[in-house]
């Protein structure tokens, strides 16, 4: 009996399983909502109670047994989004490139060139095109940010770091009293060029009294709210060509102006007695050197000038022949002071008439003469002991005679056929705008030097041999092919005048000087374009692509 009431009960409980399973699966597959409703609000307590006499034959009522089923409530999630999904259906989820923890000099995330876009908006970044290359100038960038709004100066961008830069309220760049690194030196250097900073020593990476001191001054002077701290608009005009110089700190006499004014004597540069007034000799003479010693040709004594001027490489004046310049026209004026020289001839180009009236001068001053205007010419030329030209000597009529001359006398031959590799740097022909300069292999060898310096560094500032910033690339460059163009920023390309201006992005050819905004590169053919990259981190040969377009201002036709 015993037995057959196990059996009925085994029976009786596959009976229950099979029927609560259906009972289940029906519900959940008809109507999830509703039954996890309801199976939420209530116990699950099922008694099942099987009669002998209904199962089996022969077994007595009074031998019925009771099976109790107890289950713990059960709640289902709701169908929704982040809740319980139907079997068998498909979700389809698009793939996105996880965003890493950090982002360190030398990864590739697409979240780097948002990165760069937004640094570059807040001025820690020259413009440039973006990239996703996370290297050494975008992590400058990303320490001056840091140090700006208070984060751990380490260069590395995690989420903190992320945030605060995208954030639609963060701060442009801003560098005040107490702020220290490359970018301050970079601003003091720029401050020592244009005259605002006395010394080169000055120059340390640390903002302090004389650096506030010099901003509050350069803010004065270009009618800026006299704050001392450098914000966007002070930025921004520190390199445009609308910055005015602190001529009133030239105008001073300091022992600095005084030494350099020295050194400028002694290699033929000053015509005049030093005084330690930074003047307009001086300034001719400091433009004199630059130009022969390959230097940025602004009459500043900047760092890179005074380098210059007190090594044993600096390059010793010497006019010559075919020469232009305010330098030629004061040596021409004193060569007519002391007779050797018609006053008419002093046109300031260096021709045939002024080249014998200088041989004339050295052989009765016991110099060399070779016709050419050296430090020791020049030196006894504005001296205290000239011998003036004899009465009636035949340099003095000669001079006279043939001031009507054209390319044998004293006045700049008219011929447009040069390469317009002069002193003066003007180029010939041309339309109202501008001009170009007529020299077939002048686009070639722009491109080919271009080429070369493919690879080598971007380095704010810098302006070559073999580190360069976008500027600084363009003017090496041109230099270097005999276009003798001073440096320009950016933002003074944008009405540097002398070439042929192309205004339709279409219109490029090989070799235009492309200006973008806030960068400029070099037209290279074939819809490419090699410019020293802060994004890339060197100086790249890429193609002109729709960033290009979309930020395009100008272009210059520098050979025709």
């Amino acid at each position: 009996m015993r037995t057959k009431n196990k059996r009925v009960k085994q029976r009786g409980m596959r009976s229950w399983k099979r029927f609560y399973t259906y009972a289940v699966l029906t519900a959940a597959i008809t109507s999830v909502g509703l039954f996890s409703t309801a199976c939420s609000e209530e116990a699950a307590t099922r008694t099942i109670q099987t009669e002998s006499s209904s199962i089996e034959e022969g077994v007595s009522a009074a031998e019925t047994e009771t099976v109790e089923i107890t289950t713990a409530p059960e709640s289902i999630p709701p169908l929704e989004p982040d809740g319980q999904l139907l079997p068998n259906i498909a979700i389809t989820v698009p793939e996105v490139e996880p965003m890493p923890e950090y982002i360190r000099v030398g990864d590739r995330h697409s979240a780097v060139v948002n990165l760069q876009s937004r640094l570059m908006e807040l001025g820690f970044m020259d413009s440039d095109e973006p990239t996703d290359y996370y290297g050494t100038q975008t992590e400058r960038a990303v320490k001056i940010f840091q140090r700006q709004n208070k984060l751990a100066m380490d260069g590395i961008v995690g989420s903190a770091t992320y945030d605060a830069i995208m954030d639609p309220n963060a701060k442009y760049y801003a560098a005040q009293k107490g702020d220290e690194g490359d970018d301050i030196s970079q601003l003091q250097s720029r401050l020592y060029e244009l005259g605002y900073l006395a010394t080169a020593d000055l120059v340390t990476g640390n903002f302090g009294d004389s650096t506030e001191a010099a901003v509050l001054k350069l803010q004065e002077v270009n009618g800026l709210e006299a704050d001392g701290k450098v914000g966007q608009k002070t930025m921004n005009l520190l390199y445009s060509d609308e910055i005015k110089a602190n001529f009133l700190a030239y105008g001073e006499k300091s022992e600095v102006v005084l030494a350099a004014q020295e050194r400028l004597k002694a290699l033929g540069y000053l015509m005049t007695v030093p005084d330690g007034a930074f003047g307009q000799d001086t300034a001719d003479a400091i433009k004199q050197f630059q130009s022969r010693n390959d230097l940025i040709i602004d009459g500043y004594l900047g760092p890179s000038t005074r380098e210059v001027l007190n090594s044993s490489k600096a390059v010793p004046n010497g006019l010559r022949l075919g020469d232009e310049s305010d330098m030629v026209k004061k040596v021409q004026t004193l060569l007519s002071k002391y007779g050797y020289l018609n006053a008419g001839n002093a046109t300031g180009y260096y021709g045939e008439i002024t080249e014998k009236a200088v041989k004339s001068f050295q052989e009765r001053n016991n110099l060399s003469p070779d016709g050419t205007v050296g430090a020791q010419t020049l030196a006894k030329l504005t001296g205290d002991n000239v011998k003036k030209a004899p009465a009636n000597s035949s340099s003095s009529s000669s001079g006279s005679s043939s001031s009507g001359s054209s390319s044998s006398g004293n006045k700049k031959p008219s011929s447009s056929g040069s390469s317009g590799s002069g002193s003066s740097g003007k180029p010939s022909g041309g339309s109202s705008g501008g001009g170009t300069i007529h020299n077939s292999g002048g686009v070639s060898s722009l491109i080919a030097v271009a080429q070369s310096k493919v690879g080598c560094p971007y380095v704010w500032g810098a302006k070559g041999p073999n580190a360069f910033d976008c500027s600084g690339f363009v003017y090496w460059c041109l230099n270097q092919v005999g276009v003798k163009q001073s440096y320009l920023t950016s933002s003074g390309w944008r009405n540097v005048g002398r070439y042929t201006r192309i205004n339709n992005f279409s219109d490029i050819q090989a070799g235009d000087i492309v200006v973008v905004n806030g960068h400029v590169g070099i037209a290279a053919g074939g819809g490419t374009v090699i410019d020293a990259s802060s994004s890339n981190g060197r100086v790249v040969h890429r193609s002109l692509s729709s960033w290009w377009a979309n930020n395009f201002i100008c272009a210059w036709r520098i050979f025709g």
